[in-house]
């Protein structure tokens, strides 16, 4: 069922329908192919470069879209509702463009910006290690500088993307403690640079996440975005914003699960009468209903913020983790509804439940969440 949106004029209209017509002719046909097989979906992600939409809130300058955090989430949150995992590798490859447009200099803008947000080339961001997830301050991951340029030894962990991308931001340690993390822009065919097998995940199969290593790699001196020791200011500058893409993400998770259940109820009877008409399953579709709408109120209103120039942390933490608890929320009632067959591989509605899990945890866990929102409160 299409959300009836309110969107600032005509262009983010058409944006809009154009976002919903390539997911329903070219995600919608394969997603489940592609993710019971678990096999990765080439030429998913040239498609939707050549449709502009890997580039939506970058400056058109640059080979952006040009268009508001508010349209752009939206835009996200409609891929999500066809298929959770192209939209979180959507949502990372915006992300780890930020650091180069934010932080880099004009002649690196030049050189990479056009290919990374004209969608020819896919991001993905290294940040994680084994031992450091939350704690992004106790990276071990180091780069040494030298004659060359700078060597990489060490290990990435939990890469959206991992192996498929064309380029990684790599944050790894230049100094001491938290003011000696840098940040790189790696190209994926660098010379020690290796990835482990896919990691064996709950939901989002189509998209692998895996290791880093780095083994005496050498980066050149002009691949360090920023100065050197400025590397988690310029990450956690993106991660506010990341968080905002995994809520959109989220509340199409919800939506899909909400749209799923409601046709289901309108076609299932029992003792004489469409499920949907009983009040206790009834009530059920209509506390979903509420979780995704005030979910996509959160990220919209902190969308809003980050548009006008205003701070947007909290709130971003607030949409984060009101959009992922809600999420595991109205798919593990979707499933309630489908029943026994909610519990098959049959109906979708398994996997919107497998895929809403992992929104509790990255882009910072809802613990996290819950710790920078109440850091802002003291």
């Amino acid at each position: 069922m299409a959300v009836e949106r309110l969107l600032p004029n005509d262009d983010a209209r058409d944006l809009l329908q154009l976002t919903r017509d390539i997911a329903d002719k070219v995600l919608d046909p394969i997603v489940d192919e592609h993710e019971k097989g678990e096999t990765y979906p080439e030429g998913v992600f040239a498609t939707l470069g050549e449709a502009g939409l890997l580039s939506l809130p970058y400056p058109e300058e640059w080979g952006g879209g040009g268009q508001s955090y508010e349209v752009y989430l939206q835009v996200l949150e409609e891929l999500a509702s066809r298929w959770a995992a192209v939209a979180v590798a959507v949502s990372v490859h915006g992300l780890s463009c930020h650091p180069l447009m934010s932080f880099g200099s004009g002649d690196q803008k030049s050189r990479w910006l056009p290919d990374m947000l004209g969608g020819r080339t896919i991001g993905a961001y290294s940040l994680s290690e084994p031992q450091a997830g939350s704690d992004a301050a106790a990276l071990s991951c180091k780069a040494v500088a030298g004659p060359d340029g700078y060597t990489v030894t060490g290990s990435k962990a939990w890469i959206t993307h991992g192996g498929k991308a064309d380029f990684y931001t790599l944050f790894a340690r230049t100094g001491e403690g938290s003011r000696g993390i840098s940040c790189f822009l790696v190209p994926a065919d660098l010379e020690g640079l290796s990835f482990g097998a896919p990691e064996e995940k709950m939901g989002l199969h189509a998209i692998p996440t895996t290791a880093a290593h780095y083994d005496g790699a050498v980066l050149s001196a002009d691949r360090r975005i920023g100065e050197e020791g400025q590397g988690l200011g310029i990450a956690f500058s993106a991660l506010d914003a990341g968080r905002l893409g995994i809520a959109a993400v989220a509340v199409g998770i919800a939506q899909a699960a909400l749209d799923d259940a409601v046709a289901y109820a309108q076609e299932r009877t029992t003792f004489g009468r469409k499920i949907i008409d009983h009040q206790g399953l009834g009530f059920v579709l209509a506390d979903m209903a509420a979780a995704v709408d005030s979910a996509r109120a959160t990220y919209i209103d902190a969308a809003r913020r980050k548009d006008a120039g205003l701070p947007f942390s909290r709130q971003a933490s607030v949409a984060k983790l009101v959009a992922t608890d809600a999420a595991m929320k109205v798919t593990t009632d979707g499933v309630q509804v489908f029943g026994g067959y909610g519990y098959t591989r049959d109906f979708r509605v398994e996997r919107y439940m497998r895929d809403a899990k992992i929104t509790q945890i990255f882009e910072g866990t809802n613990q996290i969440q819950r710790l920078v929102i109440s850091r802002s409160l003291a």
